[in-house]
């Protein structure tokens, strides 16, 4: 259950918890959502028949007070609405070129409970695969169940913040784990990592990656593709 579902159901049993308590002005995290859907299906490219890109970098301008009012709260609904909004993207079947973002500003031209919502568009190192099927120059990883494609020749994989995808797992090292896309295949380098890399259950410090190889780092599971998944259905 999402932030959204919770804070209808806190308002409907008349619970005082901090989100009804924050949107007192009548701004609900609802109408931030909806506002960041209407702003992705605004602002949507069509490249193909098939292929339509959407923004991924998104500003929600909101009044001083608005802003000060949601304190504590910020990180955990900005997190919320940038799953929201994937899972968006993907029902929809708009590719993105890099995860997605939600940032808030204040804004003076906003009264208290309204909103304005700029989106752009941000290439990442990686994005999630939500329109597009794996090939050899732009891999997918499976990372804990979520699928990223990689758009870029380089790739890092850590917990920590400078890495492309980031990975919430103390077993892992901040830059653990890179992926290199090459003209002959892409190259699983370990970066001195603490707890080390293993391919199919090998420690590697660089390895050649085929598809469908299982790489794992601290307790995260990664999965590696290079053909879409009907693919995969047809070897079965």
């Amino acid at each position: 259950m999402g932030i959204f579902d919770r804070f209808e159901n806190a308002v409907e049993k008349g619970v005082n918890n901090a989100f009804s308590r924050v949107f007192k002005s009548g701004l609900k995290p609802v109408d931030i959502n909806t506002a960041i859907r209407r702003a992705m299906d605004d602002n949507v490219r069509e490249l193909s028949a098939d292929r339509s890109v959407a923004p991924n970098h998104f500003v929600v301008r909101i009044s001083p007070a608005d802003l000060t009012g949601l304190g504590e709260e910020l990180t955990v609904l900005a997190d919320e609405l940038q799953q929201e909004a994937t899972q968006y993207a993907e029902d929809q079947s708009y590719a993105l070129l890099g995860p997605v973002t939600v940032e808030f500003e204040a804004s003076e031209d906003e009264a208290s409970g309204q909103l304005d919502v700029q989106a752009s568009t941000r290439r990442g190192a990686a994005a999630p695969a939500t329109a597009v099927s794996a090939s050899p120059q732009h891999p997918i990883v499976e990372v804990d169940g979520e699928k990223w494609l990689l758009t870029e020749p380089v790739t890092v994989i850590g917990r920590g913040s400078e890495a492309d995808i980031t990975v919430p797992d103390s077993g892992v090292s901040r830059r653990h784990l890179e992926l290199r896309v090459t003209p002959t295949g892409v190259i699983a380098t370990d970066l001195g990592s603490t707890n080390g890399t293993f391919v199919e259950g090998h420690r590697i410090d660089a390895a050649t990656l085929v598809d469908g190889n299982q790489i794992v780092i601290g307790r995260t599971r990664i999965l590696f593709w290079t053909r879409p998944a009907s693919d995969h259905e047809q070897d079965r």
